[in-house]
Order: C-alpha cells, then structure tokens, then sequence
C-alpha cells in the first residue's frame, strides 16, 4: 500500500471518521540526467551559499519569506506548524453537490481515502449513503502547506477524493473560436452527429498508451544493444477545403485515421560497423 499522504478525521454534521488519504495515480515518464559532455560524469545540483562560500549541510537551513529584494523574514517549523487551520487536521465535509455540475477542469490531484482503526461502520455509512444519494462532498483540507477544496465521490470499491483549483487559478481562454462562428449547414451538422455517434464506445482506459514513452523506451532499448533507430514518416496533415466531402469520407471509413507520432524501429547495424564498434570497445 502506498504511504499516506495525509492523516486526520473527515466529518459530516456530528460524524467524524479516522481516515488516510493515499496517491491514486502518479506520471510515469522516462527521465534523463544531465552529463558533462566532457566526461559523461552526472551533474550534480549542490546546495552552496555564496556568502559563505562553501557547501550547506541540511540541518543549516530556514525558511524566509522575501517580503523585499534580498530581505527575507525568518519562519521556524514551530511558527509555521501554529499557522496551519484545521483542516489540516479535519476534513469537514461542507456541503454535498450533484458531480454532474462540477467543471473537470476544476480536478487536479486524486487520492484514495481509507478509514483508519475505529473508523470502518462511520465510513461505509457515508460510503453507501452517498451512493444511493448520488451526490458528491465538497470539502477543506490542509496538505503540503496549502489549504485544497476537494470533491470526494463514492466509488463501489471506496472513497475517492480530487483536489481542486481555486477559481482564481483557473485560466481564461484567450480565444476558443466562440468569436469566429461560420455559418455551419444543416447538412453538415447532422453528418457531424452521425459521425460522433459512429465513433462513440465505452470508455477503457487500457486501451490507450503513451507512444512518445514507448517510443523512448525501443531507443533506449537499441541504443544498449548497439543498433540504429529509423523513424517511419508520419502522415502530413493539411486542413480540410471542402467540408461535407472530408464529413462523407470519414463516414464510409471503416477506421477512421488517427494522427500517431512515427513509430521507432530498431534496425541492426552493418555487420562492418558491428566490427568496428568490437574493435573499439
């Protein structure tokens, strides 16, 4: 199980339940180092003080807050610990919405919530009432020094909460193509419909793979066994003149085409170059 990220009690009204907040995803990509061209050696990022000139050890550093240029205010863990509000010990539900009405783009980070000891008949009593109520809880709490409005949704197999942006954070978008409405047939719209409906399938999230990672994954792959790398050209794209036809086209496909990145090949090397690679080493 993974390490909890977050312990404390989540009430509604006069209920309060012991519960654990647990990641339920994480990015998975590949990562490069930075290397000295020089010598291959990686790259270190040292914490150094100018002033000083020397290496900081760990227990050597505060927290400052520069209210000025170069002018900092001191903060101990104490100070900083006596600031946190309680919800970074209580999440308190303060009402509950119909999910239906909340924008995903408000949606950031998703966690799994676990009762703790003590806590497993309040928590399949929230659990089971907000199933059969259909609704979702909107919530405080205190992680990573910053106070999150979650969203937490029941789930047959539990709990789940999503932190959310604050509506401040959210960008407005500069421009979407709402201000340059072309006249749109009728014609056009239906066979739109159509198409949709003809691509429309249930959701499966393990049908779809990350090809850029894969990719990287193949070069890596034939890059330790000593092979080349060629990359099959993509399909170009151009943009589309006459409408109804690209709209008919796409409807007596069987597969409609989808933009991919080139895949990689690995493809051995000459057995000259082989040779003197072995030479080499």
């Amino acid at each position: 199980m993974a390490a909890a990220s977050w312990k404390g009690f989540l009430s509604f009204g006069l209920v309060t339940i012991p519960i654990r907040l647990a990641p339920a995803a994480r990015t998975e990509r590949i990562s490069f180092n930075q290397l000295h061209k020089v010598c291959h050696t990686r790259i270190k990022q040292p914490q150094f003080c100018p002033t000083c000139d020397r290496m900081v050890e760990r227990n050597e550093i505060e927290k400052g807050y520069e209210y000025e240029k170069d002018q900092y205010l001191l903060f101990t863990e104490e100070e900083l610990e006596a600031a946190e509000p309680e919800s970074s010990r209580t999440m308190e539900i303060l009402e509950f919405v119909r999910l239906d009405e909340v924008d995903p783009l408000y949606f950031d980070a998703s966690y799994y919530a676990a009762p703790e000891t003590g806590g497993a008949k309040a928590y399949h009593l929230l659990l089971e009432a907000m199933l059969e109520s259909g609704y979702a809880g909107i919530a405080k709490v205190t992680m990573y020094s910053r106070e999150n409005i979650v969203i937490i949704r029941a789930q047959k197999n539990g709990l789940t909460l999503h932190t959310m942006f604050y509506p401040n954070e959210i960008r407005q978008a500069a421009d979407n193509g709402i201000t340059d409405k072309s006249e749109v047939k009728e014609q056009e719209r239906v066979l739109a419909k159509q198409l949709i409906e003809n691509l429309a399938a249930n959701f499966k999230p393990e049908k779809y793979h990350d090809t850029y990672q894969e990719n990287l994954r193949t070069l890596i792959e034939a890059k330790a066994k000593g092979q080349k790398i060629t990359a099959v050209p993509g399909v170009s794209k151009t943009p589309v003149v006459d409408l109804m036809e690209a709209l008919k086209k796409s409807l007596t496909a069987k597969q409609p085409p989808s933009e991919k990145r080139p895949a990689l090949h690995a493809v051995p090397k000459p057995a000259a170059v082989q040779k003197k690679d072995r030479k080499a080493g």
